[in-house]
């Protein structure tokens, strides 16, 4: 029988990233200046990133070496486990085997470190003193402190209203780390200051503390801006989690028929399905790649596929993206690391090219799933990842009617021990759900799209 845990000794830890831009077999459409319309290029990008990743954005190797100061960081908690899940598929009654990447052994309980802790050491390299973000339900902003923790630099934080308000205790964490965190919208920066004027009572959304965290990173040259999903950057240096599975199936003898993972700003669904891409375009696999959103914010199954900003102020270069439009401010679902209007352009590329599929589940679902898993593997899932796993459970069901004995692989990107209060709603009965089917959610989409930046 197949172990529980697929364990990789630390001395195989993966010491290279994979960039997928290497292999696509169509390149994405590029980034370009909001004032100028054209391709942006490295001065332009100079005031928020060092340019160690800003060439790791554009560059076109297959690989990119991890520095040994990142893998030192990396093997507190690198590799991470694979499971099978025995339990679950036990109580499922299923054929099919699934085996989930379980991100949340790291010190920020999420995937999210992949990122933070090379972000943090090329910004130290640089000469940085301190790193702005944003950060939804925590996670990224946790992540960040940790990293800059190790590197020296100060970090301070524009955690989203909704979620500033909904889990304190991440904010403790991230100030445990070393980090200041401030509820966005705040009055601390003029587009915080305008959504206030506007909306005083507003929940915040990502898009607006990424304006924050701009705003207060280029006003001084020795701050820099740092972002845990969307970029090219943040997708290459999660591709560390695809790289330990690829390598954690083979040991078992198996490669998998379904690859399914959440998707927010799409870091976590890359990080593990590149890696399998790559397989699958030289011929070695062939799995399905799912992505799954949540129905009150579903960027890739209802967004459109445009220029967009990636803020809500128009502050960030305009990336070609599935969008619902960059002042689209998302129902206060508790899964807050998808509360994102946008996804990632090379998502959204891949998307558009036929390379992966998606689809959105209700957040009652997506608990439900959640629940189910806990009570079978004994891990309480983050609100995020319980979409990945709800669309898993749903494939191991259909095996269980169709007989096939289907591999499923998904990633656990983080656990819940921090969003028991999303729990209790559920469990309560006073969750709602809120879909694309809400009248109000596609006025305001239709509404935001309205706004869309217009090119010569």
């Amino acid at each position: 029988m197949t172990p529980t845990k697929i364990l990789l000794p630390e001395d195989e830890l993966p010491t290279r990233w994979y960039n997928v831009l290497h292999d696509l077999p169509t390149p994405p459409p590029p980034v370009l200046h909001p004032g100028t319309g054209q391709p942006i290029g490295p001065d332009d990008l100079a005031p928020l990133f060092p340019m160690d990743l800003i060439m790791q954005e554009v560059s076109q190797e297959q690989y990119v070496d991890i520095p040994g100061e990142v893998l030192d960081v990396y093997r507190l908690w690198r590799p991470s486990p694979l499971y099978r899940a025995h339990r679950l598929e036990k109580a499922l009654d299923t054929p099919a085997r699934i085996y989930y990447k379980y991100e949340g052994v790291s010190p920020a309980g999420s995937h999210k470190p992949n990122t933070a802790v090379p972000q943090a050491y090329y910004n130290a390299k640089s000469g940085v003193r301190k790193l702005t973000t944003e950060t939804g339900a925590g996670q990224w902003g946790t992540a960040l402190a940790f990293a800059c923790a190790q590197f020296g630099l100060d970090c301070e934080v524009w955690q989203v209203r909704a979620s500033y308000d909904q889990k304190p205790y991440r904010r403790t964490m991230m100030e445990v780390f070393g980090a200041t965190v401030h509820p966005s919208p705040s009055d601390l920066t003029a587009a915080g200051r305008k959504i206030l004027a506007e909306h005083p009572d507003s929940t915040g959304s990502l898009g607006i503390a990424i304006s924050e965290a701009v705003e207060a990173a280029v006003q001084d040259p020795e701050v820099h801006y740092a972002l845990g999903s969307v970029l090219n950057h943040v997708l290459l240096h999660q591709t560390i989690i695809g790289e330990e599975a690829l390598i954690q199936l083979a040991m078992v003898g198996e490669t998998p028929d379904l690859l399914v993972g959440c998707t927010g700003g799409g870091s976590n669904f890359g990080g593990l399905a590149f890696p399998f891409l790559r397989e699958k375009w030289a011929g070695r696999m062939s799995p399905v790649i799912r992505a799954v959103e949540p129905e009150a914010c579903p960027s890739l199954t209802q967004g459109t596929y445009a220029y967009d900003f990636g803020d809500t102020l128009g502050m960030t270069p305009l990336m070609k993206m599935h969008t619902l439009g960059h002042d689209f401010i998302p129902d206060p679902i508790h899964a807050g690391g998808l509360r994102y209007h946008g996804m990632s352009p090379l998502i959204s590329h891949l998307y558009e090219t036929g390379e992966l599929e998606a689809v959105a589940k209700p957040q009652s679902e997506c608990f439900a799933a959640g629940i189910q898993f806990a009570r079978t593997e004994g891990i309480v899932p983050a609100p995020e990842p319980t979409h990945a796993l709800a669309a898993a459970i749903e494939e191991a069901q259909r095996c269980k009617e169709s007989g096939e004995e289907k591999v499923i692989l998904t990633a656990l990107c983080g656990h819940g021990h921090l969003d028991l209060a999303a729990y209790d709603a559920y469990l309560s009965g006073t969750m709602t759900d809120r879909s694309w089917d809400d009248a109000d959610i596609q006025s305001a989409v239709a509404d935001a799209l309205t706004r869309l930046p217009a090119l010569g």
